[in-house]
């Protein structure tokens, strides 16, 4: 039997607001989003809400979904956290199953229906029959020579084992400091072979930028340390721009951070925004203090760009409605209705599910977030701290 929905006021993201809009759904999927005047049968009335689409998680870690307060402290380095971070990882690799498990139900919960996740486990140690949408990207970490050729032919081999259980997959070459320029080419060759999306962490400190630059810094010697620094891995002279021309060659790309791009980075995304996309997380932006994040001259530009939560290793929850929050603290100048569609249809297309998910469309999914706002505007619902009062997930409650 269908069900109606009326709320103050829908946002379908792809048509403009409705006041006492009505949304119409049959089983998993919309069938109608109209004004209340043309809805027939019993309606349920939402009252002062604010109806959105399921929120899109562009990126995330959901390994570390059981901390309960971020790794270390506000304001240190990237450098210095990471080392807390893989000590984690080592501490709790065997519980990531329920890590994960945790994290899932965390983001139903607050209104997330699709996550592009960055998958360290195996991709059986996620659960079947998910109302959420996931899409793994497999890590790959490989620096030296030494290390592509395995790590090359692990990917593969986790690659195979997912397709024989059909789980669609993603890669995650998972940073310049991890993965030699070499062995990004062979992995996105490899993603395009297969049409698979890659997401990789770029320019996320300025101490990557000395690393790529002249091969000294914090990074250098981090890898130093864990035996992993190979002095031939990046010529000198590098720059994230060279990593994105690499990435440009995949079927889709996520670039994950992206906090010291510099202004011809900026121009290179914007030229491909079919296939590329800028992900921002501010609450782990400001959690490492890095200079104010360039959002409103991004959009200007042109470059599409989604938000995503990171972790709970480096934030309080792995709500996107609070990453829309904070990024419209930081960032008055953007629009309210830009800053929901970095949180659904820009995420979607981010991660390939936006056939299915990121607006209130006939035919889509019906993913739904009830968020209570008295007027019903999205200036109010990003100024308030209000979770939401009902979602939906496949057309089902949850």
């Amino acid at each position: 039997m269908p069900v109606v929905l009326r709320a103050r006021i829908v946002y379908p993201v792809d048509r403009p607001p409705l006041d006492g809009g009505v949304v119409t759904f049959d089983g998993e999927r919309i069938v109608a989003v109209e004004p209340a005047s043309h809805a027939s049968g019993p309606v349920r009335d939402l009252g002062n809400v604010a109806l959105l689409p399921g929120l899109i998680n562009a990126h995330t870690h959901l390994e570390f979904s059981h901390l309960q307060a971020p790794l270390g402290r506000p304001g240190m380095t990237l450098v210095e956290w990471l080392p807390l971070a893989i000590a984690e990882r080592q501490h709790f690799g065997e519980n990531a199953p329920n890590s994960i498990a945790l994290g899932i139900q965390e983001s139903i919960l607050a209104g997330t229906g699709a996550i592009g996740e960055i998958a360290t486990a195996d991709t059986t140690a996620y659960p079947v029959d998910l109302e959420v949408a996931l899409m793994p990207f497999l890590e790959v970490i490989g620096f030296s020579r030494a290390r592509a050729a395995s790590a090359f032919a692990a990917v593969k081999e986790r690659i195979a084992a997912a397709q024989k259980r059909q789980t669609t997959l993603g890669l995650s070459p998972h940073a310049p400091y991890t993965v030699s320029p070499e062995l990004l080419g062979k992995l996105v060759t490899l993603a395009r072979e297969c049409n698979m999306p890659v997401a990789m962490h770029v320019a996320e400190s300025a101490e990557e930028l000395d690393l790529l630059s002249r091969g000294i810094g914090p990074f250098r010697d981090l890898l130093d340390e864990r035996s992993m620094w190979d002095g031939e891995a990046i010529p000198r002279g590098s720059r994230p721009l060279d990593y994105l021309r690499i990435l440009a060659d995949s079927p889709r790309a996520l670039v994950i951070h992206g906090n010291y791009l510099a202004r011809e980075e900026h121009e290179f995304l914007a030229a491909h925004a079919d296939r590329m996309t800028l992900v921002d997380c501010p609450r782990t932006h400001a959690y490492f203090n890095h200079p104010p994040y360039p959002l409103a001259d991004l959009l200007a530009a042109g470059v599409r760009v989604a938000l995503g939560t990171d972790s709970r290793a480096s934030n309080p929850d792995l709500s996107v409605l609070g990453e829309m929050r904070q990024a419209a603290r930081v960032h008055a100048d953007v629009r309210p209705e830009a800053i929901l569609e970095l949180a659904t249809i820009n995420a979607a297309r981010a991660i390939g599910y936006d056939r299915e998910c990121g607006t209130i469309t006939p035919g889509k999914l019906a993913n739904l977030v009830a968020v209570p706002a008295r007027n019903g505007s999205l200036t109010e619902l990003l100024a308030e701290d209000t979770p939401p009062s009902a979602v939906w997930l496949r057309g089902r409650e949850v």
